[in-house]
C-alpha cells in the first residue's frame, strides 16, 4: 500500500524531483499555490527540481506557457518535454522524411521552434517535409486538431486510411486526457491508442516511456552530478504516465490524487481515503511509492 504523505516535506530523503506540470503544478489555466511553495522549498533546501511533461510544444513554448501563468522561475530547474523528445526522434527519420501532422494550430511550434543541438541536427540530416496523408511516409500527432470538440470518431476515417498505408504515428504526447480548469480533453495519446487498436503501429516518447527520463537524468546531471536515480522522487497525478514511468524506470513515485483520478478516492479531494486508494490501486496493479491529496 503506497503510504499516504501530508506533504513533500515529509520525504526529506530526496534531492530530486521529476515533477509532472500539468494536474499537479497547474490546472491548464492557473497555478497551484501550494505545488508552487512546495518546489520553492524543496528547491530552497537544495534540491533539484526537473518538470517532465508530456507536452508535445519543445521546452521554450512550455516555459512561455507557465511564464503566462505566472509560475515563478524559483520553482524549478529545468524541463524535459515530451515534445523535445519527439523533435529528436522526427529529426532522425523515425517515421520518415515526408510527415503528415496531426494537430492543432497551437502545436505549430514542434516543426520549428528548435533547441541549439537539435538545430545542429537538423542541419546535419535530410529536410523533413509536412505533406498530405497520401503523401506521407508517418505521421506526427501533437494531438487533436480542436480537442475542445474533436471526439476519437472524427478520426476514424483518418487512421483507416494510414492504416491501409502501414504508416507509423510519432506520438508526441502519451497523455490520454487532461483537464483544462473544469473541461476534460483527449490527448495525443488518445489517438495513438487509437490506432494501436487498428493494428496501427504508434512511437510513444513521452512518460512512462524511456527517453524522456533519459532526457531528464542527462539535465539532472547537468546540474547536480552526483544525484543518482536512488536520490530522486517521480511526482505527478497520471497513473498510467507518472507512476507507471517510475516504476518501469526503478524510481520511487509519489502519486497525486486530486488530479484526473480524483473522484475514486472520496469527496474531500486534500486528504484521500486510504480504503478507497487502496482498492483502485489494486484494480490499476500499480503501486506508487507515496500519494498525497495535492501537491504541497
Amino acid at each position: 500500500m503506497a503510504r499516504i504523505v501530508q506533504s513533500l516535506a515529509d520525504l526529506g530523503q530526496y534531492r530530486a524531483l521529476f515533477c509532472d506540470i500539468w494536474g499537479c503544478l497547474h490546472d491548464g489555466v492557473a497555478p497551484f499555490p501550494d505545488a508552487v511553495t512546495a518546489l520553492q522549498t524543496f528547491r530552497r533546501a537544495g534540491g533539484t527540481v526537473i518538470l517532465v511533461t508530456n507536452s508535445p510544444r519543445p521546452k521554450r513554448s512550455v516555459v512561455e506557457q507557465i511564464d503566462a501563468m505566472g509560475v515563478p522561475r524559483d520553482a524549478w530547474d529545468d524541463v524535459a518535454t515530451s515534445g523535445d523528445a519527439a523533435q529528436f526522434a522526427m529529426l532522425t527519420g523515425a517515421v520518415g522524411r515526408r510527415v503528415h501532422h496531426v494537430g492543432a494550430p497551437k502545436d505549430e511550434g514542434f516543426f520549428s521552434d528548435l533547441s541549439a543541438d537539435l538545430s545542429a541536427l537538423a542541419a546535419q540530416q535530410p529536410a523533413v517535409e509536412r505533406v498530405p496523408l497520401k503523401e506521407a511516409e508517418g505521421i506526427v500527432c501533437t494531438g487533436l486538431f480542436d480537442d475542445l470538440t474533436d471526439t476519437l470518431a472524427d478520426y476514424d476515417g483518418l487512421l483507416a486510411d494510414a492504416k491501409a498505408r502501414d504508416l507509423p504515428l510519432l506520438c508526441a504526447n502519451p497523455d490520454i486526457e487532461v483537464d483544462i480548469g473544469h473541461q476534460r480533453v483527449l490527448c495525443a495519446g488518445a489517438i495513438a491508442q487509437a490506432y494501436d487498436r487498428i493494428g496501427g503501429r504508434s512511437i510513444y516518447l513521452g512518460k512512462p516511456h524511456r527517453p524522456i527520463y533519459d532526457l531528464a537524468r542527462r539535465k539532472r546531471a547537468t546540474i547536480a552530478p552526483d544525484l543518482t536515480d536512488a536520490d530522486t522522487l517521480c511526482v505527478g497525478d497520471g497513473i498510467l504516465t507518472d507512476v507507471q514511468g517510475g516504476v518501469s524506470e526503478g524510481i520511487d513515485s509519489l502519486f497525486i490524487t486530486s488530479g484526473l483520478a480524483a473522484k475514486h478516492f472520496g469527496d474531500d479531494t486534500a486528504n484521500p481515503d486510504a480504503t478507497l486508494l487502496e482498492k483502485w490501486l489494486i484494480e490499476q496493479t500499480l503501486e506508487p511509492t507515496f500519494a498525497i491529496g495535492h501537491l504541497r
